[in-house]
């Protein structure tokens, strides 16, 4: 059986012929949470298995839960039902010490850039601050800092170049970088792309296909958008999330060119008009 990402009926192994048997790398297990004030659910039962190497898709408008979601998966808001099975690893109630040994496994990027740094320290400061902490000499983890930058795209130099100093997409471009420095298995992308325009938005997502290409299966990608044409052009799958719950989900190509889901229908048209 080839490995597959799973909506309904989930699957915890995954097999290639002559590869034997492995885990997804992470599975969500209908994930509820409400809003801790008026009780009312913000996500609904949302549930599927991320495979090694592969990009999963979450689109939908604002407020369609997709970011609550995937805060959910990343444990920055805590989950009110549900579990989160991260290479096998059930992750959902972890705390401290046992939670930052997860996030070496787990990296997320943000919309806003800027937000991924301190404004008083330099970009190869920031990118940096985790190999200090994994203990990498200084000459270590500059050499490792540059290497990452031009991983990225950006030149050696812009190691000591401060947030403020950088446009929006170069600036995406070394939170990228600071999130792959300890070599994470997963990346989750949350709406990085949104802030920019055209040209840039374009740059990123060759950055991200080239990085995948490099890294193979040990880089899984979770990639939040509300543009559906975007997801098209990068992911292997797509889950299409609507108040909350998952309506629709199936390869790009396929939910766009035969969506099931009047909200899908209504998305879709939205990027067509």
């Amino acid at each position: 059986m080839e490995p597959i990402l799973k909506v309904n009926g989930l699957t915890k192994t995954f097999s290639r012929q002559g590869q034997g048997t492995f885990m997804s790398l992470l599975e969500v297990r209908d994930l509820t949470v409400r809003d801790s004030l008026t009780g009312a659910l913000i996500v609904r039962d949302v549930h599927f298995c991320l495979e090694p190497g592969t990009c999963l898709g979450v689109v939908g408008e604002s407020g369609s839960g997709k970011t609550t979601a995937v805060n959910m998966i990343a444990r920055l808001v805590d989950v009110t039902s549900g579990s989160v099975f991260l290479d096998g690893e059930d992750i959902t109630h972890l705390k401290g010490k046992a939670l930052r040994e997860v996030y070496k496994t787990m990296q997320m990027v943000f919309q806003t850039p800027a937000d991924s740094f301190d404004p008083r320290r330099t970009l190869g400061d920031g990118i940096g601050e985790s190999l200090r902490n994994a203990g990498l000499s200084r000459k270590e983890t500059r050499e490792k800092v540059e290497a990452l930058l031009k991983d990225c795209g950006l030149p050696p130099e812009y190691a000591d170049r401060y947030p403020h100093q950088v446009s929006g997409g170069q600036c995406q471009r070394a939170a990228i970088a600071r999130a792959l420095a300890i070599e994470p298995r997963l990346l989750i992308c949350d709406e990085i792309t949104s802030a920019l325009d055209v040209t840039v938005q374009k740059e990123i997502l060759e950055l991200l296909n080239a990085l995948r290409t490099q890294r193979g299966r040990d880089l899984s990608i979770l990639f939040i958008c509300h543009d559906i044409s975007l997801v098209q052009q990068f992911c292997d799958r797509v889950l299409v999330m609507y108040h909350g719950k998952i309506v629709e989900e199936g390869t790009p190509d396929e939910v766009i060119r035969n969506p099931q889901n009047d909200y899908t229908k209504r998305l879709i048209d939205s990027v067509l008009s």
